[in-house]
């Protein structure tokens, strides 16, 4: 754009009565300055009513000059009455102190109306600026789109020029083959119609050999196109053709961000854990100040809050296993609150899958197998945890034991992730468990022992752990058959996998069984 020549008028139109306003002020006030000369006195006024009166008094009350025989007269007698020359140079002085003010002003309106002249060169040179950074940009985003134009046409012609030489090279490999059998075909009817029975029969059998090959050569398939006429080639321009319509100066109009994309290709879940990932759509230039991460209860309730932050990728854990969790998410800026994402949908697994936990066992625990198999370095018993922590549902673990000398007491059930580490599973009250030796087992809770029940373990047998949070009660196995009663009652909460064993003991962990549905009748407890 060109710069136009502006009004002399807007320029200028004011200044030359503040100039001569200001001029006029500053040389009255120069030559009040003045020192007067030789015989320059000043004539003072006689009053109007007494001639021979000069005005030597001020009135105040009146605001007017007087002379000493109005003073006699009696009609100013009870005014304030000052001597003229004094209330003169108060006057004087006021005056002069008002237009310094006025002259200041001036002064600075002066001032101001050279910075706006200057503001007005300012703005001009600034449009320009900006006129040419926004076709700049503009002119590269052209560009990219053509080079990327570009390389799409080159993948399309690519694609075009491989299934033409596909169906060219099935054109003549169909004609050769065509060729050959109609050839074939019209020289076995020419011998079809030999009279001769001996000649016939001499090469007959070549003849359909040759056949059968030849049929055998048409395999299934062989008259079929191995390429479509359709282009698998889809161009998805709508989230460009958004940004585009979107494409705005974001110090002019900061809107809200808009809707994030849930990346469903690295969403997934693991056991009773999920971990969803989203990103923004290409070309968004709205700011991200964070986002705001919902999921329902896993049983078709309310959304709630789950993560606030500036990170696009959170994992949850601790929900309930065998159920199915709607996600969504929403970025917000100053601005506000943008829409919400489309809903994901996420099912936990049926049954749990987990190890046990090196990160919260005892420092003497030792773990082998891919942390499937435990034992302990110290001879005192020591606490090792699963991975997995429930809440809801029934699951169900068992643990070999690979290895039992000098008749141990390992204690096998659950506990809450906070549970006394270095004693017996089951002597704090964080853990709910059946301790077992060679002969018999208790059940065991706040150092309280209950329920001894006849039969034990040796090397080789199957401690089975079944927890029921939808009767909230716990249950052992040994080897396929109850130990004892339901161990515990009113169990709820957050409950843990977990084991206490000393360097006599190895067991290995088997986990994501089913719930056994047929069990052998109880052992009875002893009395």
């Amino acid at each position: 754009m060109a710069q136009r020549d502006l009004p002399s008028q807007l320029w200028y139109g004011f200044t030359p009565s503040y100039s001569v306003c200001v001029a006029t002020v500053e040389n009255k006030l120069e030559e009040k300055k003045k020192p007067k000369g030789a015989g320059g006195g000043r004539k003072l006024p006689t009053c109007a009513e007494h001639d021979l009166e000069n005005y030597s008094m001020y009135c105040v009350s009146c605001r007017s000059p007087v002379c000493y025989q109005c003073l006699e007269d009696g009609r100013h007698g009870k005014h304030d009455v000052k001597a003229l020359g004094a209330v003169w140079k108060q006057h004087k002085a006021q005056l002069s102190q008002a237009l310094n003010g006025v002259s200041d002003k001036a002064k600075e309106a002066k001032e101001f109306l050279v910075q706006l002249k200057n503001l007005l060169q300012q703005i001009q040179e600034n449009g320009l600026d900006y006129e040419a950074c926004l076709v700049a940009q503009c002119d590269a985003l052209v560009d990219a789109l053509t080079r990327q134009k570009a390389k799409l046409l080159t993948k399309v012609t690519k694609e075009r020029e491989h299934k033409l030489k596909v169906v060219w090279d099935q054109i003549n490999h169909c004609t050769l083959k065509l060729r050959q059998s109609t050839g074939l075909m019209e020289y076995c009817l020419e011998v079809i119609k030999e009279n001769d029975p001996s000649g016939f029969l001499q090469i007959s059998d070549a003849l359909i050999k040759r056949v059968q090959v030849s049929q055998e050569q048409w395999v299934k398939g062989a008259l079929e196109p191995k390429v479509s006429a359709e282009f698998d080639l889809t161009l998805d321009s709508e989230p460009l053709l958004q940004a585009i319509h979107q494409l705005d100066f974001i110090q002019m109009k900061c809107r809200v961000p808009p809707v994030p994309l849930l990346q469903l290709e690295k969403c997934c879940t693991r056991n009773n854990s999920v971990t969803l990932a989203w990103r923004m759509p290409p070309l968004s230039h709205n700011p991200v100040e964070g986002y705001i991460l919902e999921l329902d209860d896993g049983d078709g309730g309310q959304f709630r809050e789950v993560y606030v932050g500036k990170e696009t990728l959170c994992t949850i854990d601790g929900l309930h296993f065998n159920s199915t969790y709607n996600a969504r998410v929403k970025a917000f800026n100053s601005s506000g609150v943008g829409p919400y994402s489309k809903t994901v949908i996420l099912q936990t697994s049926d049954v749990a899958w987990f190890t046990f936990d090196p990160s919260s066992a005892h420092r003497d625990i030792v773990l082998s197998n891919d942390n499937q198999t435990a034992t302990c370095s110290s001879y005192d018993d020591r606490v090792v945890l699963g991975t997995a922590a429930f809440s809801k549902g029934v699951h169900y673990w068992e643990l070999h034991v690979d290895r039992y000398d000098n008749h141990p007491d390992p204690a096998f059930g659950i506990a809450r992730i906070n549970v006394v580490k270095d004693m017996m599973l089951g002597k704090d009250d964080k853990a709910w468990a059946m301790y077992v030796d060679n002969n018999r087992s208790w059940f065991m809770h706040c150092n309280s022992h209950t329920n001894r029940t006849e039969g034990g373990v040796s090397k080789g047998a199957t401690v089975g752990v079944l927890l029921d949070l939808n009767k909230h009660n716990l249950t052992f196995y040994i080897n396929g058959q109850q130990q004892g009663p339901p161990a515990f009652e009113n169990v709820e909460g957050v409950f843990m996998p977990a084991l206490s064993l000393n360097r006599n003991v190895q067991v290995t962990l088997h986990t994501g069984l089913e719930v056994p549905q047929c069990v052998k009748q109880p052992k009875l407890p002893s009395n």
